[in-house]
This record gives C-alpha cells, structure tokens and sequence, in this order.
C-alpha cells in the first residue's frame, strides 16, 4: 500500500446510513443497516470507516435517519482519535431545520442537507461510500488516479458478468477512461452495446460489464454546484447526479478488481458471512495492513469444549460444546449447549452474560438460558442477539420453506432468521 499521509487533508468522507433498510429485516427492526453485526464481531459500518482509517483518511461522517440509537453507541465507544489528532467519526442524523422541513429523501439530498456541517473544515475533495458493502480497498490509489486524470468526479467500477449486470448500473467509459453513458439495470437484449474494455484477466471470465460500486469523489466545489444549483431537486446520486454530471463533467472510472459485494438483503447478507469460512475467504479478516477495526470489548478468548468443528470462525467469549458445527460464523459471548449440530448458521451472540443465578431464575421459570440449549439441530440459519432456543429445538432451512413473518422469526429465500430477543422454547420446530 502507498502512503497516504497527505490525503488526509485533502478529503474528507461521507457514509451514507442508507433508507430505512427494509430488505434486511428483521435485522433491521431495532437498528438502523449500518449497525448490523458482521463476521462475529463486527458492524457493517466498520467496513467503510476501517477502509478510511487504512488509507489515511481520519474525517468522517455517517449519515442516518433510522434507528440510529446502537449506531451512535457503537460509533461513540469504537472511534476516538487522540486530542492532538484532526480525526473524528461523527453521526448526523436527519433533522428538521427553518430552512427544510423534510427528512432525506434520498442519497443527494441526505448529502445536501448535511453539506452545512462540513463548511467549517478545509478540504478539496468529498469521498461518498455506502454503508452496506463488503470490501478491501485503498482509496488512496482511487484519490492519485482522481488527480492524474484531472477527474471532477472519479466513481469506482467493477466488471460484472453479463447475469450480474441487470442488477446494477451500467457504465461505459471511452480510451481516456472518460465514463461517457450511463444505464440503470440494462435488459439483456441491449447489453452487448455496453461491454467496456476491463483489464484482460477480468475479460477472461466473462467480466466486460463495469458497474457503478455507488464510491464517488467529487471535487468540492464540483459536488456543491451539482446539489445546490444545477440539481437542486435531485435525490439520488445513482439515478439523477452522476447521469447527469456525465454530460458537462469530466467523470473518470476507477476500476477495482478486489472481492466486493453490497449487503443489500437477507440472502446477500447470509452469503457473505458464511463466505468468511472458506478456507482462503473472498474478504481477508487476516490481512497485515487492511485491517477491520471494532470496538474493543475486552472479552475472554473462545471456550471449546467437545466440539468438532469445520470451516466455522467464533468470536471472542463464546462457550460452546456443540457436537458439531460446519460453515458457521459464531459470534460473540455465544453459549452452545452439548448434543447440538449446527450447519451454515450466523449466529451473532449476545450483548452480555447471564450469571449462574440468573441461569437458576430462568430454570425455575421455564425460560431457555441466553443462547442455544442441548440437542438442537439448526441449519440455514440466521440467530440474531440476545436469542434464548431451549433444547431439543430444530431448526431447518431451505428452499421447501415458504417467505413467512413470524412473531419470533422470519423467512426470507429459504433463510430463518431469528429475531433479536426472540425466546424459542424446549421442542419448538421451524421446518
């Protein structure tokens, strides 16, 4: 990785907390999407914030309007930079001033509304990220191609497959790198007119496509122009901004060629947690340099007890002496009791312990302890916080379940997911 010690100056970043998440819920019910755990231990807003710190970029905003309550929280005991530091995570929540009445309306508009925090500070450029992604990347390889090209905006692209492209904006850039056309979600029967030229070990496994990855860098005075006058009304970037500025503007494409992929629902979400038990996994936990950063919860490491495990990571505090477990990701303070086979599960943990006397009360009481009991069998699945399941419970995903909203679970593209809090007594079924 270069150095980008002078970067830090010049750009600062804006997260966007994105609408009210509601193909993520029931994740979501009770917090806002950037607040969503991920890997165990982690939040999905420490994706973005983790690439900033990495590339030396210590200015950061996060924008949200729903359910922000945890984010603030998470955001407040993980990001505290030294007093003889410029850095700073800050939340701006949507609010209602004299001069709007109006919550965000959209990508653009949440950034217009908040441009009147960030007058106070000197910089150059805007670094625009999403809160839902999954990925590795140095921005400051982005920022140097922005300043070699002269670029008023950069937007970091991905080639796709031909299936991938329908679900995603579709750029065109020319010789000079220039994006020249744009297209939102394209038909297959006029793809063929909008394969690019990607690099040649991207053409060799049928990735011509270069999709928008929703990462902008605007000029300053470039982004403030577009939102405050030539597209006062506009609420989206995707949609109204960068089609728009693609006309008048000079708007360069940086190609990115690392494992990246947007959290946009249940299925995608699943997928991607379960994808970090590979063995070689698509996002590297383990790298030197790209590192994640969390809030630190000085927790006991993993008791593992009896247990055969494959292909599962678990976060630190967990006790487990599940018979078995394939393809799981366990997150923290998990507790797993004998007998119990898991297969292709997230099961994020729990926010705290209970003590041997609490353990008692819930005995007396007929209440599952907090976590997962003896002899259950749970597959495809996705347990969320503070979950009470008793014994001899089973749980069985798959595609013969139909989509199903359940007081205590929900089903989504063949995935249970178990809602925050939920309480499943001894025997219960979900198959």
């Amino acid at each position: 990785m270069q150095t980008n010690m002078w970067i830090s100056k010049s750009v600062i970043a804006v997260i966007l907390g994105g609408g009210a998440g509601s193909r993520l819920y029931p994740l979501t019910r009770h917090r806002s999407k950037p607040a969503v755990p991920i890997a165990g231990k982690y939040r999905l807003v420490d994706i973005p914030i983790s690439n900033c710190i990495n590339s030396n970029i210590n200015r950061i905003f996060v924008l949200t309007q729903f359910n922000s309550a945890s984010l603030n929280k998470h955001i407040k005991n993980t990001y505290q930079f030294s007093n003889f530091s410029s850095g700073f995570v800050d939340i701006l929540a949507a609010e209602q001033t004299p001069e709007s009445s109006e919550w965000f309306q959209g990508t653009a508009d949440a950034v217009r509304q908040s441009l009147r925090y960030l007058t106070s500070l000197e910089y150059d450029h805007v670094l625009i990220l999403s809160g839902d992604q999954l990925y590795q990347m140095d921005f400051g390889n982005m920022f140097r191609t922005h300043a070699k090209e002269g670029a008023d905006i950069t937007i970091a692209t991905i080639p796709v497959t031909e299936k991938e492209s329908t679900e995603f904006g579709i750029l065109k850039s020319n010789e000079e790198n220039r994006i020249v056309s744009f297209i939102e979600k394209p038909g297959l029967d006029i793809l063929p007119d909008w394969i690019s030229d990607t690099k040649e070990d991207m053409q060799k496994i049928g990735r011509n496509y270069l999709a928008s990855m929703g990462i902008y860098l605007f000029k300053k005075e470039v982004l403030i122009d577009l939102l405050e006058n030539q597209k006062k009304d506009a609420t989206d970037f995707g949609k109204e901004i960068i089609p728009f500025a693609i006309k008048d503007h000079d708007v360069c494409s940086y190609q990115y060629g690392g494992y990246w992929t947007d959290i946009g629902n249940i299925s995608s979400f699943f997928e991607a947690n379960l994808a970090l038990t590979q063995e070689l996994p698509p996002f590297n936990l383990f790298h030197n340099e790209q590192k994640v950063y969390t809030r630190p919860r000085m927790l006991p490491p993993a008791k593992i007890s009896g247990s055969s495990l494959l292909n599962t990571i678990a976060g630190d505090g967990c006790i487990i002496h599940a018979e078995r477990m394939e393809n799981c990701v366990i997150g923290i303070r998990t507790r797993i009791g004998y007998g119990t086979k898991i297969f292709r599960c997230y099961i994020m943990g729990s926010d705290y312990y209970e003590t041997i006397e609490e353990m008692g009360y819930d005995t007396e009481k007929g209440i599952p302890k907090l976590g997962v009991g003896d002899n259950c069998y749970i597959n495809n699945a996705i347990i969320d916080k503070n979950v009470r399941i008793g014994n001899n419970v089973r749980i069985n995903g798959g595609g013969h379940l139909q989509n199903n909203d359940h007081e205590l679970y929900t089903i989504k593209d063949g995935i249970i997911v178990v809602k925050k809090g939920a309480i499943l007594p001894d025997g219960f079924v979900i198959e």
